[in-house]
């Protein structure tokens, strides 16, 4: 490769979540991993259960790759659908590196933390969707309707958030 040559890197797109999810919020969200899988994107999660697990698992088995941004220091703490576990020992202050390794954030359903991970991700200037019931009322982010809808949606999101620079 020559010094100018750039590698295509794929779309980065955190999916973020409770780790106590329901059933349709697991099944949101592993559809929504397998459909950024099936799109070339990494899916970019918190690494534990629920929907980060979730959206690692559909992007997995649709032969993705996934990176899990622990909260803890031990990387096989990791969910066992995380490819790449990067430990950080920083807590829940690791949410926002979980959003900054992306570059647009979907959120299925959710509670504080994922809160959280919304407005960093806003303070940092990337989008954010919601699919499913969002973690609270009048967020004004666009609902998405289906795991398909927001994987290509996330994509377009990413593609404009790459093309602002």
């Amino acid at each position: 490769m020559t010094p100018d040559a750039r590698v295509e890197r794929p779309p980065r797109v955190a999916v973020i979540g409770a780790a106590q999810a329901s059933e349709s919020e697991y099944s949101d969200a592993q559809a929504l991993g397998h459909a950024l899988a099936k799109l070339g994107a990494v899916v970019v999660c918190g690494g534990y259960g629920g929907v980060m697990e979730a959206a690692a698992r559909g992007a997995a088995e649709a032969g993705g790759l996934t990176i899990g941004i622990l909260r803890g220091s031990r990387g096989e703490d990791a969910n066992p659908w995380i490819q790449v576990p990067l430990p950080t020992g920083l807590g829940e202050a690791r949410n926002a590196l979980v959003v900054a390794g992306a570059e647009v954030a979907v959120a299925v359903g959710g509670s504080w933390g994922t809160l959280s991970e919304i407005a960093l991700a806003k303070k940092m200037g990337l989008d954010v969707g919601t699919l499913g019931l969002p973690p609270a009322s009048d967020l004004d982010l666009p609902a998405l309707q289906d795991p398909s809808a927001a994987a290509h949606w996330a994509l377009e999101r990413a593609a404009a958030f790459r093309a602002a620079g």
